[in-house]
């Protein structure tokens, strides 16, 4: 069984982690709705870039 020689310090370790980490969403002000959404999606109201691109459904 394969046994390392030497102790990994704590700075080998965490460079070694270092791109392990969550990404925070980019989240704009959308001016037409008033609300805040992810970059390059559309508003769950149906807006995109200051359009109505999708029609939002009506619930009975």
């Amino acid at each position: 069984m394969a046994v390392p020689a030497r102790r990994t310090s704590k700075t080998k370790k965490r460079m070694r982690r270092g791109h392990i980490k969550l990404n925070t969403p980019n989240v704009q002000f959308d001016a037409t709705n008033g609300e805040y959404r992810v970059s390059h999606r559309v508003s769950p109201k149906g807006f995109y870039k200051g359009e109505q691109v999708v029609t939002p459904k009506v619930n009975d």
